[in-house]
């Protein structure tokens, strides 16, 4: 029996990383793309493998021009498509620049896009139960609780949500297409999100009182994906409650 076949942009680490781990875990074949983070793309796709299924890497930069239609004549057969892949800049109005704040919409939406609809044939041919499903890693403060200084980010990542409600429409009923929110699923390595007083103040607002996890936001895309067989143009929110207020 042939395994499906996911397309994680962004996979090498983090919440791309557990996203590869946990459809392999349910037994889906991966191919993880990656811009910069070749070796650790490679180190998680031998994890992958060791699982029990195959993995590939694939080098993409979302923020260059990239030939989306090569990609989709090398991938004959996609089962999923998940867009976590993203950038994440402040972009305080004193200090606007254009050019970052048009690689953050590119990165974050138009890429997805233009990715999303060369592979709409591959995942409309898919023999899921429920068909094919491309999910989106969203934010939950690019909707409800938008932060100060990051104006470009948010509104990238809310073109990304719309984008999911409209492609539900415009790919069914052969293909699912819905969201991930996450709060805190993995803090910054660097940064001022990086600060362990903002963690804690921020975590004060969380009703579960505690960050997520990387593993609990690839469970909510894993369930998306292969179980959600009845849901498209849907957001789910991985947030302990944050977005409550």
């Amino acid at each position: 029996m042939t395994r499906p076949v996911a397309l994680i942009t962004g996979g090498a680490r983090r919440v791309g990383r557990a996203i590869g781990l946990s459809l392999a875990a349910r037994g889906c074949d991966i191919v993880l793309t990656y811009a910069t983070s070749g070796e650790t793309a490679e180190r998680t796709a031998s994890e992958i493998r060791a699982i029990g299924v195959e993995a590939s890497t694939l080098e993409l930069d979302l923020a260059a021009h990239f030939d989306a239609d090569s990609i989709a004549r090398a991938l004959p057969s996609l089962d999923i498509l998940v867009h976590n892949a993203s950038t994440y800049d402040a972009s305080p109005l004193d200090r606007l620049d254009d050019a970052a704040a048009e690689r953050q919409m590119r990165v974050n939406a138009l890429a997805p896009l233009g990715l999303s609809a060369a592979l709409a044939p591959a995942l409309t041919r898919s023999s899921l139960r429920g068909g094919g499903a491309i999910v989106a890693m969203l934010d939950i403060h690019a909707s409800t609780l938008p932060r100060r200084d990051h104006a470009a980010y948010a509104m990238s990542k809310a073109a990304l949500g719309a984008m999911v409600g409209s492609l539900a429409r415009d790919l069914a009923p052969r293909v699912r297409v819905n969201g991930v929110a996450p709060g805190v699923v993995a803090w910054p390595d660097s940064g001022p999100d990086a600060d362990p007083g903002l963690q804690r103040r921020y975590l004060e607002r969380v009703p579960l009182a505690r960050s997520g996890t990387p593993e609990e936001a690839a469970a909510a895309v894993a369930f998306l994906a292969l179980d959600a067989t009845y849901t498209t143009g849907q957001t789910l929110r991985v947030d302990g409650g944050r977005s409550l207020e």
